[in-house]
């Protein structure tokens, strides 16, 4: 981090003697690890076209700790340099990923939260529109489930893999799914709920005294089997997690039928994110919805 912008968060912060570490970094952001004395935080910077991704990041974590459900770190402080977004985040010390029965419960405990609405009641949405990723996420409150899946978040991702040079047969086979995705949805009207977003296994893990903690969110109103249906995508969530969110909160029979539809929207994000094999694998997700369909 320039030493103009860490002067900046160590003045915002009261801290003297501050000591810094790079911990990671991403195609649209940075982060690191602050020290002083005993105080640890966690700072993230992001520039350019970018910069947003840190206020919608902190929104989102400000709304998952509203529900008073789930750990979730807080918002600490802030800040802006010209085209330079930091968010400074409280340091939370994770131990080795154990995605368990605690997890399951608590988000079971934070899906059954009340939500909030959009201005006219619309039930799913958000308040503004943020990312998921590297790539903007729209959240235009909408009343009717399959309208705001279909309009906010599959188009859009296939008109991005479109514009990228991925027409053909995924531009093609992805205009029919965008016409049969109510039959695909069975016409599901879910219970709005606050999801997490994009709840892949590396934005879940566990503290020390073996709460669960989750993180980089992409909130917005919607159906709780999206975010089940991510834990699925990518990995890394044990048995106990999925046994005790049921003990919770049953996920319907025909939750497995649509949990290929949530996941399609991830699949073509990475493709357009990072291109590769997530093609194939998002032609194939595409053939096999549409065969359901006859």
């Amino acid at each position: 981090m320039p030493p103009q912008w860490q002067s900046m968060v160590e003045q915002a912060l009261g801290l003297r003697h501050a000591q810094w570490a790079a911990c990671g970094y991403s195609g649209w952001g940075r982060s690191y690890s602050l020290h002083a004395g005993s105080t640890r935080y966690f700072v993230k910077s992001a520039t350019g076209p970018y910069a947003s991704t840190l206020e919608a990041e902190a929104d989102g974590h400000v709304a998952l700790r509203s529900t008073g459900t789930i750990r979730v770190p807080e918002v600490v402080a802030r800040l802006a340099s010209g085209d330079t977004s930091i968010l400074v985040l409280e340091w939370l010390d994770v131990r080795a990923a154990r995605r368990g029965a605690a997890l399951g419960e608590a988000l079971a405990a934070l899906h059954r939260a009340i939500p909030p609405r959009g201005p006219d009641g619309e039930r799913f949405g958000w308040k503004h529109d943020n990312w998921i990723g590297g790539t903007q996420q729209l959240n235009r409150w909408t009343d009717d489930w399959c309208t705001f899946f279909r309009a906010q978040r599959l188009a859009p991702q296939l008109a991005l893999a479109s514009r990228d040079g991925g027409g053909g047969r995924l531009a093609h086979d992805g205009e029919r799914l965008l016409v049969k995705l109510p039959a695909l949805l069975r016409e599901r009207d879910p219970t709005p709920t606050l999801l997490h977003g994009d709840l892949w296994s590396g934005n879940a893990a566990t503290l020390a005294d073996g709460g669960p903690v989750i993180f980089d969110p992409a909130v917005y109103v919607g159906d709780r089997e999206a975010d089940l249906a991510m834990t699925e995508l990518f990995g890394g969530f044990d048995p106990d997690f999925y046994a005790a969110y049921n003990n919770a909160w049953p996920l319907e029979p025909d939750y497995a039928f649509r949990r290929d539809v949530y996941n399609l929207y991830h699949v073509l994000n990475h493709l357009n994110l990072f291109g590769g094999s997530y093609r194939m694998q998002a032609e194939s997700l595409v053939a096999r919805l549409l065969a359901f369909t006859g």
